[in-house]
């Protein structure tokens, strides 16, 4: 099962170089820096079930973070996916059926075109499950082309659910290959939503050739909220990395290298300020995907006005994020942004204030065997 891709940047001239914004995959066979395997292979014997039931939960994301395009991205609290998986004598050895899906219509119940079944498979094969058969079924909570990571929410609690039901063999870099299987078919190879929907907290991607994670530990004894302003207004992840440019110039290069650092070392020390001022600065990314969302920059200069220590698109979008310490304070921040969605977007918005999510996908319930 090969996972090794590559991430290529080609060198032009003193002042612009083009990025490949869609990396192909290559074969490779180094040996990986970190804990994540270039390539996995599954288990040399077949692994039992613990449970005749597991029942997982993977929260939202947002990536990007402003200046941390398709490398740095974090957990939610409170917004996800829930799957739920048990052992199914009616499905072929080996084999994984979805037998219901609410929250959402239009998601196919065919495993192999489904975010949840393509990351269950993933997960079985690194396990080499044959000698029974599982049906799943997915709870979505979050809206699709959200920019809250609801591709990666489901395909993450899958991918934990089968660990589950087997012992837990496989490492949180294993479960996050297995989950981006599902996110090169859905909506691309990028590691910023599906490493911390599993591993929860700011995760950072260092190579995706061989696949390198990093975790950014956020100070346990500080808080960090964000406001999520979500616009009836959908903005798919395919249409908004097509509006990306094909080159960048050498200074706005140099500057959001310097934000993003900016932003690293923020997370680290634990400063919204720091963090939010890093997080607004974008010159590359979001400038090109902001005028596609109606309102998205009033929205950013009215979360700022507001307090707010920082506003930026999450993920692709239509999702405005901005990040304040205080949840009273965001709620009123959250009713400016919502404000200005319909006034100067004309779009309606909800707005919810919730904390980062220093877990990831998780285990909630389970009968034994």
């Amino acid at each position: 099962m090969a996972v090794c891709f590559s991430s290529p940047v080609k060198l032009k001239s003193i002042d612009h170089f083009t990025l490949l914004f869609n990396p192909k995959p290559k074969n490779n066979t180094n040996k990986p820096i970190f804990k994540c395997n270039t390539s996995v292979t599954t288990t040399a014997t077949e692994s039992q079930p613990l449970f005749t039931s597991v029942k997982t939960f993977a929260p939202a994301t947002v990536a990007n973070l402003g200046p941390g395009f398709d490398f740095l991205g974090c957990a939610v609290d409170g917004l996800g996916d829930y799957v739920s998986l048990r052992v199914d004598p009616s499905v072929h050895p080996g084999e994984i059926s979805i037998s219901e899906i609410s929250g959402h219509s239009k998601l196919s119940k065919n495993p192999l075109w489904n975010c949840a079944g393509i990351a269950a498979i993933a997960a079985m094969k690194m396990l080499n499950i044959r000698s029974v058969g599982l049906s799943l079924s997915l709870e979505k909570g979050l809206p699709l082309g959200s920019g809250l990571g609801s591709s990666a929410a489901s395909a993450a609690a899958a991918a934990v659910a089968v660990n589950e039901m087997f012992g837990g063999k496989l490492n949180s870099e294993e479960l996050v290959l297995a989950g981006l299987e599902s996110e090169a078919k859905v909506s691309g190879y990028h590691a910023d939503n599906i490493a911390p929907a599993i591993m929860g907290g700011f995760i950072l991607v260092r190579s995706y050739d061989p696949l390198e994670l990093m975790r950014l530990s956020f100070p346990q004894n500080k808080e960090l909220f964000f406001v999520l302003a979500s616009p009836e207004f959908e903005a798919p992840t395919k249409k908004m990395r097509a509006a990306l440019p094909a080159e960048v110039m050498m200074p706005h290069h140099v500057w959001n290298c310097s934000q993003a650092g900016a932003l690293v070392a923020s997370v680290l020390q634990g400063d919204l300020a720091g963090l939010g001022k890093a997080l607004s600065s974008d010159k590359i990314v979001e400038p090109k995907r902001a005028p596609l969302i109606p309102g998205m920059e009033a929205v950013k200069k009215a979360a700022i006005k507001a307090g707010a220590f920082g506003c930026t698109i999450s993920g692709a979008g239509p999702t405005a994020v901005a990040v304040v310490e205080d949840e009273e304070m965001g709620k009123a921040i959250g009713e400016r942004m919502v404000e200005a969605f319909w006034k100067d977007g004309n779009l309606k918005a909800v707005a919810v204030v919730k904390r980062l999510d220093r877990v990831g996908a998780r285990l909630v319930g389970s009968i034994p065997r």
